[in-house]
């Protein structure tokens, strides 16, 4: 017989111990204070007929997008498997999901939990997995609409309801809903002030608006929240260096990676994505970036049965290959990726057409840069920008194809492209220092001496 957990959802495990252990270690997810593991492993002593902290232990494996955990994950879904016959239904939804990450089908295991959120809208596990992977495959209507279907079932006093809320907000800020984003972001810390993600959530807002000044102070002012025994920390601080870079203040932004995206802070790809995104910015400044570069790719393992994993992490080796003066390597990660985007034996991968839309061409794109050929690269970057948000990640994470191709256009004779771009940026947000910056490099000789 099922045991409701906290939010009534079923469950069957009958050990209040287990089912405490899981409960933090669901916070530890959503809030990003500690690694959940200990506590998982902390409920599978605590009831070692419980399917579910092994698949949640499986699910959080994935969501750090490594390649070499999968075998790990692997292990964890098939013990759930054979304890599965005392299993609830909601928990073999969570198997049936998470397998599928497992096996690279994304957007099935989004529509499991999308299902299983319809009966269980505060099933926080599926809303914050499906988040999540709606995040990783550029779902951005999912991001807002999973989260505002189930938030009026919650009651404010539940002691995740402000992580949910906080899901909303980025989901809200995601689709240019910006006020409203940033009060549901504020909402959420009003309640609870440990929630990183509602941080994050607001600070993406004042990105987008052009805030630099706003986003440094807004994080500055709840640093002590985020920067020691948070897992978010480290994107947090690209988000900082963000804002720095935005006022062209080169020489702060390099300070803040070295101090805090650089060197042991780089735990996870996911953190050395966010190191590679801010040291190719500063290079598209002509800034030499070059040992910075090659410093994050000695602790970052690549083997060559890696590519292709997933499309936005390889642009971001490519990023970073490049960057350290590594182009035939690049060449070769660009030349594996595309392989294993093409294989017919593999084609239920999501990550597979996110490659060949996105990926691929983006790929092709930088590499032309890195050879000279700026135009080569506008042509090859411009078409994949129209369907970048394929490529996962956020608006800001993105914008460093823009950023990219406004560097093409002014090395190369597209400048009018260029100044299409800039004038889509300037009716977007007000003109910062950076987008001044663009501006100058892209205005004609003639035009700079009239």
């Amino acid at each position: 017989m099922a045991t409701p957990d906290i939010r009534g959802n079923p469950c069957s495990s009958a050990s209040a111990t287990a089912r405490d252990a899981a409960e933090l270690a669901l916070w530890r997810m959503m809030s990003f204070y500690e690694p959940p593991l200990a506590d998982l492993d902390a409920a599978m002593q605590a009831d070692p007929a419980w399917a579910l902290p092994h698949i949640m232990k499986a699910g959080f494996l994935l969501s750090l997008t490594e390649p070499g955990l999968l075998h790990e994950a692997d292990a964890h879904l098939s013990h759930a498997r054979a304890l599965q016959t005392h299993a609830t239904p909601r928990e073999k939804a969570h198997l049936e999901a998470t397998q599928m990450v497992l096996e690279g089908r994304w957007h099935h295991a989004c529509r499991i939990w999308g299902a299983l959120l319809v009966e269980h809208p505060r099933d926080a596990l599926a809303l914050q997995w499906a988040h999540l992977w709606d995040f990783y495959r550029g779902d951005t209507s999912s991001l807002r609409q999973r989260p505002a279907r189930a938030l009026p079932e919650w009651q404010e006093d539940d002691p995740l309801f402000a992580c949910v809320l906080a899901l909303h907000a980025f989901g809200l800020e995601e689709n240019n809903l910006y006020s409203l984003a940033e009060e549901a972001g504020r909402r959420a810390l009003s309640i609870d002030p440990r929630v990183p993600w509602a941080m994050h959530a607001v600070a993406h807002v004042m990105e987008m608006q052009g805030r630099f000044e706003d986003g440094a102070a807004w994080l500055r002012h709840h640093q002590p929240g985020w920067a020691e025994g948070n897992g978010f920390a480290c994107h947090l601080w690209w988000h900082k260096s963000l804002f720095r870079l935005e006022a062209m203040d080169t020489a702060g932004t390099l300070r803040l990676i070295d101090n805090h995206l650089s060197g042991s802070a780089l735990q996870v790809t996911l953190n050395r994505v966010d190191a590679v995104s801010m040291l190719w910015r500063l290079h598209l400044l002509d800034v030499d970036v070059t040992a910075s570069c090659a410093a994050v790719l000695c602790d970052w393992p690549l083997p060559d049965e890696h590519a292709g994993h997933y499309a936005f992490n390889d642009v971001h080796v490519v990023l970073a290959l490049i960057g350290a003066g590594e182009v035939p390597r690049a060449e070769a990660w660009l030349a594996r990726c595309a392989e294993r985007a093409l294989m017919a034996t593999d084609a239920s991968r999501s990550n597979h057409q996110m490659a060949r839309e996105v990926g691929l061409p983006l790929m092709r794109g930088l590499l032309a840069l890195a050879r000279g050929d700026a135009d080569g690269a506008v042509d090859l970057i411009a078409p994949a920008r129209a369907h970048s948000t394929r490529l996962g990640g956020s608006h800001a994470q993105r914008d460093l194809i823009d950023q990219t191709l406004l560097a093409a256009a002014a090395r190369g004779g597209r400048r009018s492209l260029g100044r299409a771009l800039i004038n889509e940026r300037t009716m977007a947000k007000p003109v910062t220092p950076l987008t001044r910056h663009w501006i100058e490099r892209l205005t004609p000789p003639t035009e700079e001496r009239a």
